[in-house]
């Protein structure tokens, strides 16, 4: 089911002040160590000489699923075995499995009250469907939140509820489910829908007929692309086969089943006389995510996730091969060299406190899949014991829009859940290595939405702190021309060790990253 929101959408505890921030030693029986000792164990040297590798020809454009990408993580996984860094899986093994499949559009049509209407008109949908249905449960905007619920003294297990965008507001026009008084997560359609499907199928509805006058439009020429294009969508494997069934309509349709609907906030059950009959075959696709670990010496049970994707965009028509050294070469060999620093201090006596996980995910390309079978399916590791994700997406070259000095990185989503997190973040860099933090593309209301785009989201939404590292876009990006030779080596270093010295702050520190925000 959560296939269907990524292809539709793209588609408390207060902070201890007394605590030191940044604690930057490990005391040991001889000496006090600092991460200076191992953060210059990364150097330009050894991120070249990964880099020449992993972004050569050999791996094929390493898009999700296909040999070079299988190479990729194979690749990777003999890494971490030289530097003697253990497997995450208890099992000892360093690939965590992801099954994927690919779904064409299905074919075919719904019968309302005696009139068929085939798919991609009136009506969307992304999964086969079929069924017959005398009523439907009208559950007004879906939400449930804190003592509002539009599923009070209704059982819809078994049904199918129809629901539409939005949340409620009083007499004069005030939104009363956020505390100013505006609109809050459920206005936001990258985020309340997954929330809306995910709560009916906490309820037992067997599926949501959804109503969003505002995006069908767009719904729907996302459809007709994928329609033209006919090359599938690749998402996460169902196999629980639970049959949640997810359907998008128009205004016509929706006034067809609820009059009023739009100003109608009652929840009621409509009879009706439905039929569905949608259709889709999909093909399945094998994957994969590696993940090792450094273990913790005093709270082991208590993690720290480093993330990058070890995926890329493959071979055009052409032929050309899509090397990704930026997106997101940079991000695996940056992760490969922290991994080492953080082992040999723990070699030496001096490891982390808290256990630190190397993710290196597949599928992001294609919606984010690795991070999100890794949250939502099987978590390694789990979620409420997990720390914070700092996450590493394109770090290695310049972003040629940008007005200033080339010693920066973009940062994204460091205060979004923790002022903990985004304080301790700016004094690391402070301390060590005084790179120039850019919150450009921080902002809210950034079109580019990058907050959304990369592998740290399917974190933050399960209320874990976040910091997304990023040199931005460039002319060769997604392009053959992406290639090793035009990384600057040497801001690849640098912001390589900021993040290390972040992660070790975070593992070593007293406390705990304080989560100081949610998601809602």
């Amino acid at each position: 089911m959560k296939k269907l929101i990524l292809m539709i959408v793209g588609l408390a505890m207060a902070c201890n002040s007394s605590q030191k921030t940044v604690d930057d030693t490990v005391k040991n029986a001889e000496a006090t160590i600092t991460p200076v000792t191992y953060a210059q164990t990364i150097t330009e040297a050894e991120l070249k000489e990964y880099l020449y590798t992993y972004a050569s020809d050999e791996f094929e454009g390493r898009e999700t699923g296909e040999p070079g990408q299988r190479k990729a993580a194979a690749y990777i996984e003999e890494q971490y075995k030289k530097m003697g860094i253990s497997a995450a899986k208890a099992n000892g093994e360093y690939l965590q499995k992801v099954p994927l499949e690919i779904s064409k559009l299905p074919y075919g049509s719904i019968t309302l009250n005696g009139t068929d209407y085939p798919i991609g008109d009136d009506f969307l949908s992304f999964t086969e469907a079929s069924g017959a249905y005398t009523d439907i449960v009208y559950v007004g905007y879906g939400i449930e939140d804190g003592d509002y619920s539009d599923y009070k003294g209704l059982d819809v297990a078994g049904k199918l509820l129809l629901m539409k965008a939005g949340e409620p507001q009083d007499k004069e026009g005030t939104y009363i489910l956020s505390e100013d008084g505006k609109k809050s997560i459920w206005s936001n359609v990258s985020e309340s829908l997954g929330k809306r499907m995910e709560l009916a199928t906490a309820k037992g509805a067997k599926g949501v007929i959804y109503f969003d006058n505002a995006n069908f439009k767009r719904f729907r020429s996302r459809f007709r692309y994928l329609k033209n294009n006919d090359n599938g969508s690749m998402g996460i494997k169902n196999e629980m086969g639970d049959g949640f069934l997810s359907f998008y309509i128009n205004n016509d349709l929706a006034e067809k089943l609820l009059p009023g609907i739009a100003n109608d906030n009652k929840p009621k059950t409509i009879a009706v006389s439905l039929t569905l009959n949608v259709q889709s075959s999909n093909r399945d696709v094998e994957s994969e995510n590696v993940v090792a670990i450094v273990r913790g010496s005093e709270k082991p049970n208590e993690y720290i996730i480093i993330s990058s994707h070890l995926d890329h965009i493959g071979v055009t028509s052409g032929g050309q091969i899509n090397n990704g050294a930026d997106d997101d070469g940079s991000g695996t060999v940056a992760l490969l060299e922290i991994a080492e620093a953080f082992k040999k201090a723990a070699d030496e006596g001096n490891g982390p406190r808290r256990s630190v996980v190397f993710l290196h995910v597949t599928g992001e390309e294609k919606g984010l899949l690795g991070s999100q079978y890794y949250t939502d399916v099987e978590p390694i590791f789990p979620l409420a014991q997990t720390v914070a994700n700092l996450n590493i997406d394109m770090i290695g070259r310049i972003d040629p829009k940008r007005d200033g000095g080339r010693n920066y990185v973009y940062l994204i989503g460091s205060d979004k859940l923790s002022m903990d997190l985004h304080k301790l973040s700016e004094e690391v860099n402070s301390k060590y290595t005084n790179i120039e933090l850019d919150y450009t593309y921080n902002d809210e209301y950034d079109p580019n939405r990058f907050y959304y785009r990369s592998d740290h989201y399917n974190f933050a939404k399960n209320n874990i702190p976040i910091i997304f590292y990023f040199n931005g876009t460039h002319d060769d990006y997604h392009r053959p021309t992406d290639t090793p030779d035009k990384i600057n080596y040497d801001l690849l270093q640098n912001r390589t060790r900021l993040i290390f010295h972040t992660a070790w702050e975070v593992a070593n520190r007293g406390q705990r990253v304080v989560v100081d925000k949610t998601t809602k």
